[in-house]
């Protein structure tokens, strides 16, 4: 990759390129999209440096700071992933624009973005994928109430489901018997069938405490899963450490870039206790680990190498062994955790394989957004929207926003109450 298509290149010195490429005219110089894209590529500059305030992702509004908070350089693609964009499009959403606008505002910019992207100056084209238009307003007509919100009875099949998988896998554990004799013998088949028991036990688990805390408790995945391209602290994976189960709470980096701790209601609780002792490991260690074979297999041989092992004793000690449970038995390094992209791919078989029924054009199966707007819902019904704006941890705003259906169809119940009390034709119902 050349210089200029360095990752640190500032993000505006190549927006008069990708107007030039879009233009009419000599040059490029002319054409309404030039100009129009022109505005919403400087409002989006302006966004990123913290020069505008932003209701949505900052309280008060003039505290937000950019994407770049407490440097004073230009923003560069570097500071880029599919959060900055989603947090973008919230800002939108909260400006006043009709949802038209926002859509088309919102498309300059991930024109842009994909221009980047065919450029070579970013990985990927960040401003389309799902994190990142999640919080749009629906185009073609759909609404707000028609994205993806796992309703209580999709909860309960896919805990139900997980539940059973776990309970299963855990009482298989408990049926393999290892002599004394042989045991710390990793040749041993006795050893070796309960290594791959426990394993099928931690894998049955970690789905369960994925699915538990994807339920109930509104976290966003790039909160508490492995934000890809995302090298800010807290964007790694949750660790054990930063879970308190007396305190019923776990401490995350939040959007708005602070640490802050987000609930673990009951329910979550059970689930996680039981998969994190399955394996005896480190607290820096991420809760969701990655189970991708080539990344543990790099990830064991490297630790045991710089443990000092040979060539042949590593492999005597991986033979037969998942890597994951040599790494938890010999105290190595946290493995990497697991992706939002690795967590999708878990609900999408648990759907299947559970016969969990979809209804979404986007999604066949049960996205992990949709767990968070499922909470929403919940807290928004229950306890009104300034409560499931703290839970949710978002402005007040972009939650009634987000669930105007609730409060529109509460208007409706209310005026037919009213109408009720008033027009006998209303109170006493039409005549056949």
């Amino acid at each position: 990759m050349s210089a200029r298509r360095d990752a640190e290149t500032p993000i505006a010195r190549t927006f008069q390129t990708f107007l030039t490429d879009k233009g009419k005219g000599e040059g490029g110089s002319d054409g309404a999209y030039r100009r129009d894209a022109e505005r919403e590529l400087d409002r989006f500059r302006r966004w990123c440096r913290g020069e505008t305030p932003d209701p949505a992702n900052a309280s008060p509004p003039d505290s937000w700071g950019g994407i770049v908070r407490g440097e004073s350089r230009n923003v560069q693609f570097t500071d880029l992933d599919s959060t900055v964009f989603g947090d973008y499009a919230r800002y939108l959403v909260v400006s006043g624009f009709s949802n038209g606008t926002v859509l088309t505002y919102y498309a300059y910019v991930a024109s842009w973005c994909g221009w980047a992207d065919a450029q070579g100056y970013i990985p990927r084209h960040y401003a389309r994928e799902s994190d990142a238009e999640d919080p749009l307003p629906e185009g073609a007509g759909r609404r707000p109430g028609d994205q993806q919100a796992w309703s209580p009875a999709q909860r309960d099949d896919l805990t139900r489901y997980v539940d059973e998988r776990a309970s299963a896998a855990i009482d298989a554990l408990g049926a393999v018997e290892v002599p004394a004799e042989e045991r710390g013998d990793p040749q041993s088949e006795a050893v070796r069938e309960k290594a791959s028991a426990r394993f099928r036990a931690y894998k049955r688990c970690r789905e369960r405490a994925l699915a538990y805390v994807l339920c109930y408790t509104g976290l966003r995945a790039s909160e508490f899963l492995n934000a890809p391209d995302d090298d800010r602290p807290g964007r790694n994976g949750v660790r054990w450490a930063d879970v308190s189960f007396s305190d019923n709470n776990v401490t995350v980096y939040r959007k708005k870039q602070q640490w802050d701790e987000a609930s673990l209601p009951d329910p979550v609780l059970g689930p996680l206790e039981r998969y994190g002792r399955l394996l005896d490991v480190p607290e820096d260690w991420p809760v969701f680990t990655t189970l991708h074979r080539p990344t543990l297999a790099r990830h064991v041989t490297a630790g045991l190498e710089a443990r000092g092992l040979s060539e042949s004793e590593i492999e005597r000690q991986r033979d037969g062994r998942p890597d994951l449970l040599v790494a938890a038995e010999f105290d190595l390094n946290a493995p990497p955790a697991l992706k939002p992209n690795g967590a999708r791919r878990v609900l999408e078989r648990l759907c299947a394989d559970a016969g969990i029924a979809v209804d979404d054009e986007r999604h066949s199966y049960l996205a992990p957004h949709g767990g968070r707007r499922g909470m929403g819902e919940v807290m928004v019904r229950e306890f009104g929207y300034a409560a499931a704006a703290r839970y949710l941890d978002n402005s007040e705003e972009q939650v009634r926003q987000a669930y105007q259906h609730i409060e529109a169809a509460e208007r409706a119940d209310m005026a037919t109450e009213a109408l009720s009390k008033t027009d006998g034709r209303v109170r006493d119902g039409p005549s056949e």
